[in-house]
């Protein structure tokens, strides 16, 4: 049966609360990174700062996880029932998170919330799509959407994660998304009818399952090496045998399942390659950068988490103009390329610049360079997406943004453990013999020695994540050229429900 047409007013309703879970779903990816330190004092004064990348890694495996399901889901069950279900189970786990009393909970409950999470964004986008062909309305250029609300979200999350870490109770960080969130559920409940081009197609669940396994495996290698096991022990070397085998079992799924969730067909293309590439090395700077700069600026800088999230201000401006501003020269036939060739090199050089940053280093400087970073991010988020559906052929399109994101926040989830490896291996080289947790309780000169060996981490970070993205310059550069958009294909129904997806 049809679902009845809605209403003008319903399909505002609808509208706004899809706005509200996208701007949630962005803000909560960086919310927690201004309240990383109290959190770890809280609940874990000894070794809570050396589990943060497990914080902030948790929920963006999960989301990766869950990522390349949740369009097949669509086509199975509907949109509508996938939309209400995946902001149900992000609402749970924000509510355990909430009342977790340990590192170990909050780290399993941020990762039930990035299961939710995971599908905010995909499925909101699938019913956007569907509610602007109701309306007979084009989509908008997401390239520029994808700078204004990622800039925005990237803004917004940490100052108000670092005034309620300051002025509150971390807790409410996880709390605050409860009144938001059951408010979308009952307006889209209420509101939302779509129509139902479901599709019986196998989901590949084991697939799934091997890519989480395999991620899994290569997180807790970087997380576990050199720290709590040598890089040589049984359990490390057995870590990276199984992560090995990991991928080549889901590189063999992947070949041979009716309906993979990465066919490797789209590896095929020098230019989806470079994309997926690109995307994933993107991921691994871009988080890397956020966390890493804010812990910077509170145990180095003695700079209070309110105030450290107001210096993302600048970046977020960056990625808004940028996003406003190539899309105006995308009108003009500039390709997209170039942008990505532009940003890759522009945020390239201001890593570099944030890796010279000491004790003494002007505050003013560095809002500079956090200006100059999010002109360079701006010009790649949207735009890789955007370069890979202009690549892939039609029939395909669906699955190629699916893996574009995918690769994104696999990068995302890999980049803070490794980054996370980085710090602590340098700083206990460098510092008086503690863990980074303790710097806070530190006095006198073990406290200045302690800051320093911190500088001097955080200086290794930002060189590591500059030369991610001088790799990702190389890469940029060595595209091919678009020979132009695929010509149009026959294409299901799925692909083009896919396509909305993340298009």
């Amino acid at each position: 049966m049809a679902p009845s047409p809605m209403t003008p007013s319903q399909r505002n309703i609808a509208l706004a609360a899809c706005l509200a879970t996208v701007l949630l779903a962005v803000l909560d990816m960086q919310i927690v990174s201004a309240a990383t330190v109290p959190i770890a004092r809280d609940l874990d004064p000894v070794r809570g700062v050396d589990r943060v990348p497990w914080l902030i890694s948790a929920y963006s495996l999960a989301a990766t996880v869950a990522l390349p399901l949740y369009g097949k889901l669509c086509d199975v069950i509907g949109a509508k029932r996938v939309f209400l279900g995946a902001v149900a189970v992000f609402l749970a786990g924000s509510g355990l998170c909430g009342a977790a009393q340990s590192m170990g909970q909050l780290i399993a409950f941020r990762a039930l919330q990035g299961i939710g999470g995971g599908g905010l964004m995909s499925v909101t986008l699938v019913v956007l799509a569907q509610l602007m062909a109701a309306a007979g309305k084009q989509g908008s250029n997401g390239g520029n959407m994808g700078g204004l609300i990622a800039g925005t979200g990237m803004a917004l999350g940490p100052v108000v994660g670092g005034a309620l870490a300051d002025h509150a109770d971390w807790r409410w960080i996880f709390y605050i998304n409860l009144p938001l969130g059951v408010a979308v559920l009952i307006a889209a409940a209420c509101t939302l009818h779509l129509p139902q081009h479901t599709i019986a197609r196998r989901i590949d669940f084991p697939g799934a399952a091997l890519a989480a396994a395999f991620a899994g495996a290569l997180l807790l290698v970087t997380e576990w090496g050199g720290t709590d096991y040598a890089w040589s022990s049984a359990v490390i070397l057995g870590l990276t045998g199984a992560a090995a085998l990991l991928l080549a079992l889901f590189l063999w799924r992947q070949a041979t399942a009716p309906e993979p969730i990465l066919p490797l067909s789209l590896l095929r293309h020098p230019v989806l390659r470079g994309s997926f590439a690109l995307q994933f090395l993107l991921g691994t700077a871009l988080t890397g950068s956020i966390v890493y700069i804010l812990m910077y600026l509170q145990l180095a800088r003695g700079t209070a988490a309110t105030q450290a999230s107001l210096y993302l201000i600048p970046m977020a401006i960056g990625m808004g103009t940028i996003g406003l501003v190539s899309g105006q020269l995308a009108r003009r036939g500039w390709s997209t390329r170039t942008f990505v060739v532009s940003g890759t090199a522009t945020a390239t050089l201001a890593l570099a610049l944030l890796a010279t940053s000491g004790t003494g280093t002007s505050l003013w400087l560095i809002r500079g360079e956090m200006l100059l970073l999010g002109l360079g991010f701006g010009q790649l988020i949207g735009q890789l997406i955007l370069l890979a559906q202009e690549t892939a052929p039609a029939h395909q399109l669906g699955v190629a943004t699916t893996a574009t994101r995918f690769f994104q926040t696999l990068g995302s989830a890999l980049g803070t453990a490794l980054f996370g490896t980085v710090l602590a291996r340098v700083y206990e080289a460098h510092g008086p013999g503690s863990t980074t947790s303790a710097i806070t309780r530190l006095k006198g000169t073990a406290r200045t020695e302690a800051i320093h060996g911190f500088v001097t981490a955080t200086h290794w970070v930002f060189l590591s994540a500059a030369g991610v993205m001088a790799l990702a310059l190389l890469l940029s550069v060595l595209l091919p050229k678009q020979p132009g958009p695929t010509p149009p294909e026959p294409q299901h129904e799925h692909a083009r429900m896919v396509s909305a997806e993340d298009g």
